[in-house]
């Protein structure tokens, strides 16, 4: 497989992952709408700027690239308190846009899909620790989109008329840093996640606020399985690698599910701790009542990932705190340049 589609491929995550598959020798073909992604991280890129709902397009793409051999699909709205609130903008972004994405694939006979999924659906357990067979229960729009897009896979991999339909679903944790290469990382200089929130606050000299610290968790705060980014690109690969071993007729399964973390479980409060080490300097931490869509939280099981996909992560979270800061310090001079 030298040649894939890889929607939502000028964002975080999708730009990573597009780096990694150039340095695996696979050529990225980007489709994104730049609603969240950067023009910048797709310079020098097969690259297509539109909707991945626009039919005509995505004919257009396979026209000229009859050699695309799978689509990674990464392209989804992420942000909970944003899907909390507009949550009709979330089931059409994610999961409507999403079956028409795959209706274009279906007639262009490209039905090997990786799908971008997310941990957060899983059902809390009583230890946070998950595996790929522990009940899924959303807790936010945001999640449930997630989890119905599994569903509709699942289901189009079984379907009529799918012609050899195959998925494997890619759960991934929490993912932190950047491309260690510099090349793509973090588009949004004031993000959501918690990892994102300790920089600005370490940056600015503001607080940090722990929003949530009545969990049932050995603190109090949410537990997490906080992965380099690039591990989770890389794992993508191993996924594009080992497609059709792991669900091809030898292994009876067109629709798998894998989970890509650490499998070690990290809390807000360790994450601090581990930030505060990694800088030097301490920060002013504050305490909140948890937001609207917040959830406990969970770290993986990475038995699958191992044995499916023989990946494994390989970089710890004072890497990726690392390599935020020095993406982040990057693209504030970029932007400076660019005034």
């Amino acid at each position: 497989m030298r040649k894939v589609l890889i929607t939502g491929g000028a964002g975080y995550i999708g730009s990573t992952v597009a780096s990694a598959l150039l340095d695996a020798g696979i050529t990225p073909v980007v489709l994104d709408d730049l609603s969240r992604g950067r023009a910048e991280f797709v310079e020098g890129r097969v690259f297509y700027r539109g909707d991945i709902a626009d039919a005509g397009l995505v004919d257009r793409i396979f026209a000229e690239h009859p050699d695309i051999g799978a689509t990674l699909h990464c392209a989804a709205r992420i942000v909970v308190p944003e899907s909390v609130s507009r949550p009709l903008f979330y089931y059409r972004e994610n999961v409507g846009k999403t079956v028409d994405l795959l209706e274009s694939l279906q007639r262009n006979g490209c039905t090997r899909v990786v799908f971008s999924s997310s941990a957060s659906i899983y059902r809390p357990t009583p230890t946070g620790r998950v595996d790929e067979s522990c009940p899924v229960e959303a807790g936010s729009p945001y999640a449930r989109t997630k989890q119905m897009m599994e569903q509709v896979l699942q289901d189009w991999t079984r379907g009529a008329g799918a012609d050899g339909a195959r998925v494997i679903a890619l759960r991934y944790f929490n993912p932190i840093g950047a491309d260690p290469r510099m090349r793509t990382g973090l588009q949004d200089l004031r993000p959501t996640h918690a990892l994102g929130k300790l920089i600005e606050a370490h940056l600015n000299g503001t607080p940090f606020t722990i929003t949530g610290v009545d969990w049932e968790t050995r603190d109090g705060s949410g537990i997490r399985d906080y992965i380099h980014v690039q591990d989770v690109a890389e794992a993508h690969v191993a996924a594009l690698l080992r497609f059709d071993e792991v669900t091809g007729p030898e292994a009876g399964e067109r629709y798998r599910v894998v989970n890509i973390g650490t499998g070690d479980g990290t809390t807000v409060r360790e994450l601090v701790a581990a930030f505060e080490q990694a800088v030097g300097a301490r920060l002013d931490v504050r305490e909140a009542e948890a937001r609207p869509g917040d959830v406990l939280g969970c770290y993986s099981d990475v038995t699958a990932a191992r044995e499916l996909l023989g990946w494994a992560a390989r970089r710890t979270i004072a890497e990726g705190v690392g390599d935020a800061l020095a993406w982040r310090a990057r693209w504030e001079a970029r932007l400076t340049a660019a005034v």
